[in-house]
């Protein structure tokens, strides 16, 4: 039973430990392993045999075909990749002060140095808050924006470009639809849901520019049943191909599939799911950017110092994401020029948002002389949906 009289045992140990009262290992709740804190203090100081503890917590389950598991999926590897890595997890943790709970719980029974707080709701107040109150730890949030000069120097953001994923699956998407037809179902209208959705409609309409995407807005990264109405409400308007920005795409693939329609894949692979239909997908390959971090703090180097980078970034190119392999019901003439398209991406010849590009609305958010690069920060703080999106933000 992890609550007692509504403490959890979390709470518990930490306040024997802050007694002195005992020290111990301890295998606790939802695969979460707080192990002794004898030798913490020490870990990550640069020795070469010494043991680093790493914490990452989830916002759902470890196996859900999609956010959740590409993060464990990367985490998992890098532990496998250096033996003096001690991984512990947490997940299902909610974008509230759960998370700060879970956080504290880590560094202060587990004797974490580095936590990965994965959700997007984890950051603001919850990973900001925390940060100040151990200076020592180092915190990497997947797409928080660092801030010079007001945010704590021991945080660190990471995030991929995975709209070239998303690009050249919607080239994929534009090129197999029958109806010219593609739908897009959202979990909440932020910049990196919103470059998700535009990219692919740019990909698709680069390919056959008459083609549209219905988006919806779910208004939350898990609500099994609006995903399921979504698909089934754009299967029923005759859209053939569909894809997601939610925390697990199972629904929205599994859904697709049973009305015998298209879909294309986000954060993992979920091909198993939709053997039939499937087509591509947008995966996440996070094991580089976590080994690389690992590699760096084992070495010694530190967000505090300037040693690692607050800001880190990167595309196909830089090994942050992948595309899916191709479906059977992807055409050998659709495959090379999706293909042709990947390779501008990894030479670094491809730029997604180059002007001129309007918005749904009719204005014009790219100018014509304006080439947005992946680097640009216009594009993680984007508030529109581009021209040939069927919807609007909010809805």
């Amino acid at each position: 039973m992890s609550q007692l009289f509504g403490v959890s045992r979390r709470q518990i140990i930490r306040g024997l430990l802050a007694t002195g009262a005992f020290g111990l290992t301890a295998k606790l709740g939802t695969g979460c392993t707080a192990s002794s804190t004898g030798s913490s203090a020490e870990s990550g100081s640069g020795g070469k045999d010494e043991p680093m503890t790493i914490g990452f917590i989830y916002v759902g389950p470890k196996d859900d075909y999609g956010y959740n598991q590409a993060h464990a999926e990367g985490a998992a590897a890098m532990a496998k990749k250096f033996s003096w890595v001690k991984l512990v997890e947490e997940a299902n943790v909610p974008e509230t002060t759960a998370v700060a709970e879970s956080m504290r719980s880590m560094i202060d029974i587990d004797g974490a140095k580095a936590l990965f707080p994965t959700s997007f709701g984890y950051y603001d107040p919850h990973i900001l808050e925390l940060a100040v109150d151990y200076p020592d730890v180092q915190f990497f949030h997947a797409g928080g924006l660092y801030k010079e000069g007001s945010t704590p120097k021991n945080i660190g953001s990471y995030y991929g470009y995975i709209d070239e994923a998303q690009y050249i699956a919607g080239i994929v998407a534009g090129l197999t639809s029958k109806t010219g037809k593609l739908g897009f179902v959202a979990a909440k209208p932020i910049p990196q849901v919103l470059r998700n959705v535009n990219s692919f409609t740019l990909g698709a309409r680069s390919v056959k520019p008459s083609v549209t995407t219905q988006v919806v807005f779910t208004g939350n990264w898990a609500e099994p049943i609006k995903e399921a109405e979504a698909t089934n409400s754009m299967a029923d308007q005759g859209i053939d191909v569909v894809t997601c920005h939610v925390d697990s795409p199972k629904v929205v693939m599994e859904t697709a599939e049973k009305r015998g329609i298209f879909s294309s894949g986000y954060h993992a692979n979920q091909l198993a799911l939709a053997p039939k239909g499937y087509l591509t997908g947008a995966e996440w390959d996070w094991s580089n950017i976590y080994s690389q971090l690992a590699e760096e703090m084992h070495s010694g180097k530190k967000l505090m110092d300037g040693g690692i980078s607050h800001i880190l970034r990167g595309g196909l190119k830089e090994g942050f994401c992948k595309v899916s392999d191709y479906g059977v019901a992807v055409s050998s003439d659709t495959k090379q020029k999706a293909d042709a398209v990947k390779a501008q991406f990894m030479d670094g010849s491809m730029v997604i948002y180059k002007g001129e590009i309007k918005d749904n609305k009719g204005n014009v958010v790219v100018a014509a002389s304006e080439s947005l690069k992946q680097q640009d920060p216009k594009l993680e703080q984007m508030n529109y949906l581009v021209e040939g999106v069927v919807g609007s933000i909010g809805s």
